[in-house]
């Protein structure tokens, strides 16, 4: 029971925010926003859309139960449910799950893009591993956080390039890392 409440509560929460990405996608286009990536695109979608399908089915099939680490897990996730909104809410209109790209748009450094250049996919990162894991869905974590790191070997790179082409990204993340915080500062003598 809790896991299909849990399930369906994420898939409510995909649903919506491909309803937000879409309204932030018009908005953008309407203001001359170029997209990139529509390629690699559709294959993320269907990998996203798979990890579900493969955790219902390793729970289902392979009798899988809650995790008896539950509790850190579920802290874990939301954890980073609050850094996801954090860093969708940072972006606002500019967020999205394409490569959406305003042509010389202020690029956003706020909130968790203070620290690192891609705070969304760390969060999306975790959720792969964590989600299954809270319900002892090895298999799928396992999987997906591999098919994932593919999708973002692709994807960052692309996203990055649609940036530097048409903003000011290298500037304003200058001296910023993708995934991990700069914890210490580096001072020249």
């Amino acid at each position: 029971m809790i896991f299909y409440l849990v399930l369906v509560i994420i898939i409510i929460q995909r649903l919506a925010e491909l309803r937000i990405a879409r309204s932030n996608e018009l908005w953008m286009k309407s203001r001359g926003a170029f997209e990139f990536g529509q390629k690699h695109y559709k294959l993320m979608v269907m990998m996203h859309s798979l990890f579900f399908v493969s955790l219902l089915a390793e729970v289902i099939f392979l009798k899988r139960e809650l995790s008896p680490y539950w509790p850190v897990l579920l802290v874990l996730f939301l954890i980073t449910q609050g850094v996801r909104v954090w860093a969708l809410s940072s972006l606002g209109r500019f967020w999205n799950t394409k490569i959406i790209v305003l042509p010389n748009a202020n690029i956003v450094r706020k909130g968790p893009y203070r620290f690192i250049k891609h705070p969304n996919y760390v969060i999306v990162t975790i959720e792969l591993i964590v989600i299954p894991l809270l319900f002892q869905a090895y298999i799928t974590a396992g999987i997906f956080t591999l098919l994932n790191a593919a999708m973002l070997y692709i994807r960052i790179p692309a996203e990055e390039k649609a940036l530097k082409q048409l903003t000011e990204y290298d500037t304003t993340f200058k001296n910023c890392n993708r995934f991990v915080p700069e914890l210490l500062k580096k001072y020249d003598s």
